[in-house]
C-alpha cells in the first residue's frame, strides 16, 4: 500500500471517528473512492491498536465498521480476520 493512500485511509478513520454521531455513512459516502480492501484492513489494524490502549469502544465500533463494509465489498470473513490477528502483539 503506498504511504499516500494509508495517509489517507487514516484521515478517513479520523474523520470517521470525530463526525457527529449518526453522520458516518455521509463521510464515508464522500471519500467513496477509499472503500476497498485496503481501507477494511486499515479499519482492523487501527482497531487492534485502540483495543490494546484500552479503547474497547472505538475498537469495537471499527470492527463493526470493517465488518459492515467488508461484507458489502464481498470480502472474506477470514481476510478480515487476518488483518486484526497480525495487527495484534
Amino acid at each position: 500500500m503506498n504511504p499516500e493512500r494509508q495517509e489517507a485511509y487514516l484521515n478517513l478513520i479520523e474523520r470517521v471517528l470525530t463526525c457527529p454521531n449518526g453522520q458516518e455513512p455521509e463521510v464515508l459516502s464522500s471519500c467513496s473512492d477509499l472503500i476497498d480492501a485496503g481501507f477494511v484492513q486499515m479499519l482492523i489494524q487501527i482497531s487492534a491498536s485502540m483495543a490494546r490502549e484500552g479503547d474497547e469502544d472505538t475498537a469495537n465500533f471499527l470492527v463493526q465498521l470493517a465488518r459492515l463494509l467488508g461484507k458489502s465489498l464481498g470480502l472474506s470473513p477470514d481476510l478480515m480476520l487476518a488483518g486484526y490477528s497480525s495487527g495484534q502483539g
